[in-house]
Formats: structure tokens, sequence, C-alpha cells
């Protein structure tokens, strides 16, 4: 099932039924020769899952809608550290850093999760959902969706390097983001989300010059929803599930900031919309990724 009745919901409204059944043809199962050419390449892999639920204090039960969080992590390896196992299997060896919210998620059978690999020196990506096996040297998904996405909003940077010696900081948790964490948000150019539904997860990208995302309160952001694929997956998800998981990464000191709480859509009259999120937990992980990415060439897409 390409979509469910969250995505239908949004498409309705915006009135692209007709598109987005034609954009949902390109959704499969299998992992076809050149997605497995390209998963080979990359250093990097976000996944996006709720947590367990049982890793949810109770004063945030309310704020997460009733269960556990939903986050987004970033997997960093030497290209082949995720490959195609078989027809509708991709294998991850390694795992998360120490305190990573999603540890637990990865490590238990049958956990739905989303995942998107996203090359910055091609502008490609490939997002493959489905279901997680703990393997003894890391964890395979067997895939429900396969498929890829256009470029769009998505910034080039030429190079990265890995950097000897850099290795995980101890994470820092909190309600609400720091002065230096909204500066963080606010020179983003990039960032991952991920939402969930009764029957799946996913994880997707979202792009734009630095200052699309705005933080209009130390628990509180938005950002525009540009013009896209027309599938609207994520805010059809969230229109059936609020809880989101976001990931920003520094792409020079390696620093990641992922944020969970609950995201909704305002639709206005002259077609724009805003996605407004509201903040549950931060962790910021000094450190977290050893690639150290080149600047930035910007979207040609971007507004």
């Amino acid at each position: 099932m390409t979509y469910h009745s969250g995505s239908r919901a949004v498409q309705d409204r915006v009135g692209v039924r007709d598109l987005a059944d034609h954009m949902g043809r390109a959704v499969g199962q299998g992992i076809r020769p050149v997605a497995a050419a390209f998963l080979e390449l990359q250093p990097m892999l976000v996944v996006g899952a709720a947590a367990p639920e049982s890793g949810t204090p109770p004063e945030r039960e309310a704020a997460l809608a009733g269960g556990g969080g939903v986050w987004a992590s970033l997997l960093t390896g030497e290209p082949g550290f995720v490959r195609a196992t078989g027809a509708r299997r991709i294998s991850v060896v390694g795992g998360l850093p120490a305190g990573d919210p999603l540890t637990g998620a990865l490590a238990t059978p049958g956990t739905a999760v989303g995942t998107i690999a996203l090359d910055p020196r091609t502008r490609r990506r490939l997002r493959l959902n489905g279901r997680v096996r703990p393997t003894p040297r890391g964890f395979a998904v067997e895939a429900d969706q396969v498929f890829g996405n256009c470029p769009k909003y998505l910034q080039r940077r030429q190079t990265y390097e890995t950097v000897t010696g850099r290795a995980p900081g101890v994470p820092r948790r909190g309600r609400e983001l720091t002065p230096s964490q909204r500066e963080f948000v606010e020179a983003a150019d990039t960032f991952f989300l991920a939402t969930v539904h009764a029957h799946g997860a996913d994880a997707s990208h979202r792009g734009g010059n630095p200052g699309f995302v705005r933080v209009e309160a130390p628990g509180e952001l938005s950002w525009p929803d540009y013009p896209g694929n027309s599938m609207f997956l994520t805010l059809g998800n969230l229109t059936a599930d609020p809880r989101a998981g976001l990931l920003f990464l520094d792409w020079t000191s390696g620093a990641v900031l992922q944020l969970t709480g609950t995201a909704r859509t305002e639709f206005a009259p002259d077609g724009e919309r805003t996605v407004r999120f509201t903040l549950a937990e931060a962790v910021e992980t000094p450190a977290a990724s050893p690639l150290r990415w080149s600047a930035p060439a910007y979207s040609p897409a971007n507004p």
C-alpha cells in the first residue's frame, strides 16, 4: 500500500490525487541494481523510527502523543557499510553512537523504520522503508517501500573526508533549545525528518537556504513545506500521527542535534503550507559523525 488515509487526506485537500497516483507507481518493494550500486557508495544513512515506549518517562507521555518518541538518527561508515543483501533487503554493519535514542528500536525485531541514503556529491537520494532484523554485525531492513526522489532543495557538497580520531562526545539532553542550538538550527540548510503511521515509518529530507527553519520559541520550530513530488507521505503521516523526529547535522564538525516532539501542518488560503513543531526533548551529540564535508552549493530550486 503506497498511501494511507492521512496521505490521501492531504492529496485531496491540495487537489493532487491523480498526480500522486502517477508518482506512486515509482514506489516498489525491490531494490534495483542501480539502487544497490548507489547504496554501496554511501558513507552515511539516516534512520527514523519510534523509540520503545518503555523508555518514555511518564512526564513526557502527553507531549509525545501517548507513546515513545519518534527520532531520526545518523549512522556512518566506510562505503559498503550499507548494502543490498537481497532483492528486498539492506544490511548495515555497525550501530549508533552510545546513548542514541534509537539504539533499542534497532535492536528490536520487527520495528518499523524509514531510511534515507542521501549523497550531497550527486544530489541523489534513496528512501527505503521496512522492518528491522538485528544481525550479528548490525541490522538488516526488509523493505516494504523503495523509491528515489528528485534533487530539489538538496545542497551539493562536492567532497568529504573522514577525520581520524574524531569520536562522539557525551550526549547532552534538554527540553528546550539553548541559544547555541537555536543558532545551529537557524543556520541549517538541511535536516532530516522522521515520521510514522500505523503500519510503518518514513525518513525524509528537507532543505533550503539558511534560515528556512525558524525557531519561534525555545520549544517551537517552523519551516515552509516547499512543493515536492505530491505524494505527501510525510505530511500524511503527520495527519495520522503527529509524532516527529528531526535531525540536524553540522557538516563540518560532525555534531548532531536530534529533536523529538509533535508537528502539525498549517494550510494557508494562498496554497502555502507551514509545518509547526513542538519540542519534547533535544539530544545534542558533539562529533557524532567522523565526516567533514566541503562547503555547500545551494540548490537552484531553493526559494
